[in-house]
């Protein structure tokens, strides 16, 4: 599940995209093993992801808190991407920052080149010829994205360039190691 804060208006219409800069990927389980409550005013809105790498094209960071696991081997590998030593700190606060500034470009998602063949397993592109379909990248094959999952395996071939819909510095920490378990 993804948070970007409330986004609503006191009468319940979603008035704004984000509340703030860190962008996470929550639990629906709360630590102690109650259920997470979704209508809690003022608290966030829940934005639903079919996976961590859905999550990650999207900007959003594993929760410190409730995926307290999978934030601390994200920080590894952000370390490691942003060439420090491993166990040095780094508030999450500056890595939100960092994320908020490759997320959007103006009001809309900020999007990057690359060469297909140097992108990491997790990465979300979308290809010249279909600029709307979302492909995951894993293991040598294209994954079609859509809201009720992915499609079949297309296997890629060649040099293509293509637009990167994962954020540069999450691409960083793919590359560095940090492994997605996509939903396939």
């Amino acid at each position: 599940m993804g948070n970007r804060g409330d986004l609503h208006a006191p009468d319940g219409t979603i008035t704004r995209h984000h509340a703030g800069k860190a962008w996470i990927c929550c639990s629906l389980t709360e630590k102690n093993g109650r259920r997470v409550i979704f209508d809690t005013k003022g608290h966030y809105t829940p934005l639903f992801f079919l996976d961590e790498a859905v999550a990650f094209a999207a900007g959003h960071r594993p929760c410190a808190e409730c995926l307290r696991a999978d934030f601390l081997r994200f920080k590894l590998h952000f370390n490691r991407a942003t060439h420090r030593p491993d166990d040095q700190f780094v508030p999450a606060r500056e890595i939100d920052v960092l994320l908020h500034r490759e997320r959007l470009d103006g009001g809309t998602k900020r999007l990057c080149r690359a060469a297909l063949a140097d992108l990491p397993d997790g990465a979300f592109f979308t290809q010249d010829a279909a600029p709307r379909t979302p492909l995951l990248l894993w293991q040598g094959n294209a994954y079609a994205w859509g809201h009720a999952g992915y499609g079949d395996p297309t296997a890629l071939t060649g040099r293509a360039e293509v637009s990167v819909l994962t954020p540069p510095t999450l691409i960083a920490v793919l590359r560095a190691g940090y492994v997605v378990a996509p939903r396939l």
